[in-house]
């Protein structure tokens, strides 16, 4: 790897982020307009000194998705996401695998959708973004690494969430989830990620390999959802999930109908939770 100019292009692109637009709080001194290594650390999921190493030349040989998470933290574009995987030694991911690349534009409108709990998946919904609302109602996933990433893999085998569910609507949910993911997996065959994924969840999951041996191909959809909060109490919302045209992403988008007790629980929470989050 071209250690040097890898880490001069993070240092560059981490100097003109915005820590506002990149959903971070406003405030304090800064000797410069970017983002701080402790702030692109947070973004991108990984631990201070890493960053550090990296911009300094002293760490080689970054995984694709160390890389990929740089990326998306540092809002680059399509052509400088090519440039930096090249810089690490590797070769951007090709048509054959589920795209993890989110374009700027997506990035804004999460910015601008303040009042709703918003997430970016790739197409096996593997959480690549959250605004701070949603990781206020569905629990920071920041620390979370590999599969404990993927909604499906935490759906069979992970702890329970928050999301409550009657016995009927889970199996339905299990169901929808299955055939979403074997869609997914007929669209991108040579991905091996995904592949493993499979694997581990048929091995490990009794039920999910009743469902994949089924055969069910699917598309999960919006619904409406009572998400248990430890602080502020259920809360009924709807869940929208939006495609977007090129890149096989999924955008959840919760929202509360305006004037209900769900409204004025998502307001408390976006109040209470982010400041949980961002605090000292």
């Amino acid at each position: 790897m071209a250690v040097t100019e890898f880490g001069q292009a993070v240092r560059r692109w981490r100097d003109r982020v915005d820590p506002q637009a990149a959903g971070l709080p406003a405030g304090g001194q800064r000797r410069a307009a970017g983002l701080r290594r402790e702030e692109l650390a947070l973004l991108a999921g990984i631990s201070v000194d890493y960053v550090t190493r990296l911009e300094q030349g002293r760490a080689a040989n970054p995984s694709a998705q160390v890389v990929e998470a740089l990326v998306r933290a540092l809002r680059l574009s399509w052509e400088e996401r090519a440039y930096l995987f090249r810089l690490a030694g590797l070769v951007p991911p090709g048509p054959e695998t589920v795209p993890a690349y989110v374009p700027p534009s997506v990035q804004r409108l999460m910015d601008r959708l303040t009042g709703a709990a918003v997430a970016v998946s790739d197409a096996a919904w593997t959480l690549l973004l959250a605004n701070p609302l949603y990781s206020a109602l569905m629990g920071d996933a920041s620390g979370l690494r590999g599969f404990e990433r993927n909604g499906v893999w935490r759906n069979f085998l992970g702890p329970a969430g928050r999301v409550r569910h009657t016995p009927e609507e889970r199996r339905a949910f299990e169901v929808v989830m299955a055939a979403d993911l074997r869609a997914t997996s007929g669209r991108y065959p040579a991905d091996r990620q995904l592949r493993r994924l499979v694997t581990e969840l048929r091995t490990d999951s009794a039920r999910f390999a009743e469902l994949w041996d089924t055969g069910v191909v699917g598309r999960q959809e919006g619904s409406r959802k009572t998400v248990e909060h430890p602080r502020v109490g259920p809360l009924t919302l709807d869940c929208d999930v939006l495609s977007v045209a090129g890149s096989d992403l999924r955008i959840l988008v919760y929202t509360a109908e305006p004037g209900t007790a769900d409204a004025d629980r998502l307001a408390l929470l976006g109040v209470l939770g982010t400041q949980t989050l961002t605090g000292p």
